[in-house]
């Protein structure tokens, strides 16, 4: 295969010298407008002024925040699937679909060919930030591989199309690339995911890949996969993939995954690198090491605005823009985008860790919080303490969901239930009481809340530890009819319904 390296390499100087002259609120203020100027004839345009509108401040008086449903319910229902100058110019060519993590509420997010082009562009600045950091790279030498979703799609009416965002990008992908991606399409097309893991895992063997990318979750059961059907490599990707360069993930946190994904690695050259893609866009890249927060994607046809989490549901709430944020503030992130959507509450939280250049941190879900009895917890904090005390009795965490156990009688007070799937195997009953243990100890000293509902057990008890078999929450979401890399195992159940569906998928008490 032709090693296109070098040309990256050459894009990749032109693309960092214009990022280092960028001036962020500059440059997201004209995003701002130059969508403005796009949308103001469409139906949304005119319902809310956009001729009018000339700055920052001006799109914040006229435009109220929104989540999906209001979307759907005012803009698109009614037409649906042919959106034709509703909130974006034209006829929106394909709709991104997938599942709330918390609800399974189904949604159909708008991708325009302007969105692909947006996506396309993010991805490429994935392989400039590793060019840059590594010089002997050779990554576009060999094969990129992604686990993702199925790249079939399904024709609404004539022209218009629905699937994962994986498979909308897969069919989209520019000419250049093509035959440098694996799997090829007629493994990508399989439906049933079982199925496709174990024709992929026996095809891969040999291949010549420099990166692969997918959710961890679903990383660590195709890697499982691989090793069973070659058991001569030991499970270790360096055996595997000598030339391995690059492991991108997102979607979801890495902590409880990295002592299983460090095993997998050891004596590999590979390097593991974070982004943030969402159905609405593709928002941050990794431009440094890991915990070092994502670069902020700000000339890709997105702006952004920060409202802090405490202040979602109020009527009139701050509305923070790149011009104005503060470090280490948990704020929700909205979007407005080429593609439609216009003060849209993605449902992600998020921190700043530096603001020129922007970098953020993923810190949860606005729904991914726990606080049943007032103790406030945010998913950063869980997922971090999960992992810390998995890592302290010497082992990992393939999965894990919480919920709320709540009091059965009077004058009892509840706590929370964590079910949770270690790598490899279910520890020793001591190993839990210590994984247990120093996982309250980890919370309390994290968030103060939570230390002082826990104080004497007065307004809480200790939390619960239930461990299961690997592979326990890959059955589960299969059976939920929710698999591959576009589903995600809800960390932070709230929904009684849904958590009691685990509880009892588990058996646990």
């Amino acid at each position: 295969m032709f090693d296109a390296t070098p040309l990256l390499r050459l894009h990749a100087r032109y693309r960092l010298a214009v990022l280092r002259q960028l001036v962020p609120p500059a440059v997201q203020e004209r995003q701002l407008l130059s969508l403005i100027e796009k949308a103001k004839d469409t139906r949304f345009g005119r319902d809310h002024g956009f001729i009018h509108i000339r700055s920052v401040a001006g799109f914040q008086n006229q435009v109220p925040l929104r989540k999906y449903e209001d979307f759907w319910e005012t803009y698109w229902q009614a037409d649906f699937p042919r959106l034709s100058d509703v909130s974006w110019p034209g006829t929106i060519p394909y709709f991104a679909k997938t599942s709330g993590t918390t609800t399974g509420v189904t949604k159909f997010i708008p991708c325009s060919h302007q969105m692909i082009r947006s996506n396309i562009r993010a991805g490429i600045d994935l392989y400039v930030h590793h060019v840059a950091n590594r010089p002997d790279s050779r990554v576009l030498g060999g094969e990129s591989f992604q686990l993702g979703g199925s790249t079939d799609l399904r024709e609404l009416e004539d022209g218009i199309f629905v699937g994962d965002i994986s498979g909308i990008l897969a069919n989209r992908m520019p000419w250049w690339t093509r035959g440098r991606y694996f799997p090829p399409e007629s493994l990508t097309r399989i439906a049933d995911w079982d199925e496709k893991i174990g024709a992929i895992a026996k095809a891969i063997v040999n291949r010549d890949i420099r990166t692969i990318g997918g959710a961890p979750s679903w990383l660590l059961v195709f890697f499982e996969r691989l090793a069973a059907e070659w058991p001569a490599h030991q499970g270790r990707l360096a055996r595997f993939f000598p030339h391995l360069e690059m492991l991108v993930h997102g979607g979801i946190h890495i902590a409880p995954y990295r002592p299983t994904l460090r095993r997998l690695l050891q004596g590999s050259h590979a390097e593991t690198r974070e982004v943030y893609p969402a159905s609405e866009g593709f928002i941050a890249v990794a431009d440094r090491g890991d915990g070092e927060g994502l670069r902020l994607m700000l000339d890709t046809g997105i702006f952004y605005e920060f409202v802090p989490v405490e202040e979602l549901g109020a009527e009139r709430p701050t509305r923070h823009w790149i011009g104005n944020v503060e470090k280490d503030v948990n704020y929700a992130i909205v979007v407005s985008t080429c593609a439609g959507c216009w003060g849209y509450i993605i449902g992600d939280t998020i921190r700043f860790v530096d603001l020129d250049p922007p970098r953020l941190l993923i810190t949860g879900r606005t729904s991914y919080s726990l606080s049943s009895f007032g103790e406030h917890l945010i998913g950063e904090e869980i997922e971090r303490s999960v992992a810390q005390a998995a890592q302290e009795i010497g082992t990992g965490v393939n999965d894990f969901s919480v919920g709320t156990l709540f009091p059965e009688r009077e004058g009892d007070v509840g706590r929370h239930l964590f079910i949770v799937e270690f790598a490899n195997r279910v520890p020793s009953a001591d190993a839990i009481e210590a994984f247990t243990r120093r996982l309250d100890e980890l919370l309390s000293e994290s968030n103060d809340d939570y230390r002082v509902h826990r104080h004497r057990d007065s307004a809480m008890k200790g939390p619960r530890v239930h461990p299961v078999e690997p592979g326990t929450f890959a059955a589960w979401m299969k059976r939920r009819g929710q698999v591959g890399g576009q589903h995600k195992v809800p960390r932070i159940i709230n929904d009684p319904e849904l958590f009691g569906d685990l509880r009892e998928f588990v058996g646990a008490a």
